[in-house]
């Protein structure tokens, strides 16, 4: 991302000479992620602790590779790290979710249901120290650079050509908070539905997979065939399972409501700032409308929100 964005400015390379490229690729090969930085490098494989016997906190923790921008990128990726430590206690419900709807036990499942939503709502406080370790400028203008991908990308607009492995230049998407298989699985659990069709929102998670580590994807794709949960609750006409349903589809409503604030912070409010004469980065007009995943932020976080919000069940 260093080599191909230089500084930020419109000295891009379009290039990726072969002897980054063929080692870069293969590499990419045997872990099954493409070739480009994706979230689980710059956030689920990029920390260490300082103190190897103390606890997985900010203050006891740092990353393994940086960007300019001094403590930005510590900041944006290590709350992100954190979130989903967070919210991992939601993933190790699923198991139990599943098994309660194939027994029936609807006591079992209404615990479970309410620890996810506990496990969110965790989640949600974590995500807001974002505002404590980044700032909004130093992000839009520097670190976010090297977040961007080549698709989508006026800089790149035919993708980047990687020299020794493919003749023509390849498009990518850069690191996306899509690319977290956590909510994906959330999703697909709860039985929420997103837009779907050419460019559409569920397109877009459905690409995203292709960036997830292969356990990650293979999980989504288990976890699809599982027990239909939210027909399960459905059919049971049972207040309490509904509540508790309900309490975990709030619980993702209100995290991606406080990610569409975060998004306002961090790439609305700047992008209509003019640069000052230190910033390299891409103009306004060209940056405002994409994310470092390649769509508008806005557009598809805001589409995301209102779908998990239509799939809250009425009572009675």
């Amino acid at each position: 991302m260093a080599y191909v964005w230089n500084r930020g400015d419109d000295d891009v390379r379009k290039v990726l000479p072969r002897n980054i490229a063929v080692p870069y690729c293969e590499l990419s090969e045997k872990l099954g992620l493409p070739p480009i930085l994706s979230y689980a490098d710059c956030v689920l494989a990029n920390w260490k602790k300082k103190d190897p016997n103390g606890p997985m906190t900010y203050e006891n923790m740092d990353i393994l590779f940086s960007f300019p921008g001094g403590d930005c990128d510590k900041g944006f990726f290590l709350v992100s790290l954190l979130v989903e430590i967070a919210a991992s206690p939601a993933i190790k419900a699923i198991p139990t979710v599943s098994s309660a709807v194939e027994r029936q036990d609807l006591k079992a499942l209404e615990k479970a249901l309410h620890d996810i939503a506990t496990s969110l709502e965790k989640a949600k406080e974590i995500f807001k120290r974002m505002r404590d370790f980044v700032d909004p400028d130093t992000f839009f203008h520097v670190l976010r650079i090297y977040l961007s991908g080549w698709k989508c990308s006026s800089k790149l607009p035919e993708g980047l050509l990687y020299e020794g492995v493919w003749d023509t230049p390849k498009m990518f998407s850069g690191g996306s908070a899509g690319q977290s298989s956590i909510f994906q699985s959330l999703d697909v659990l709860l039985g929420i539905k997103h837009e779907a069709g050419k460019e559409s929102p569920a397109e877009f998670l459905q690409e995203m997979r292709e960036y997830m580590p292969p356990a990650h994807r293979n999980f989504l794709f288990s976890l699809e065939s599982a027990p239909p949960v939210r027909e399960f609750v459905i059919s049971r006409h049972n207040e309490d399972l509904t509540k508790a349903y309900n309490e975990c589809v709030n619980g993702l409503v209100s995290v991606r409501k406080f990610h569409l604030a975060i998004v306002d912070t961090y790439i609305m409010k700047p992008s209509k700032k003019k640069p000052t004469d230190g910033d390299k980065s891409e103009e306004p007009s060209n940056v405002e409308s994409r994310g470092t995943g390649g769509t508008n932020p806005m557009t598809f976080l805001r589409s995301v929100k209102d779908t998990t919000e239509k799939a809250l069940l009425s009572w009675p």
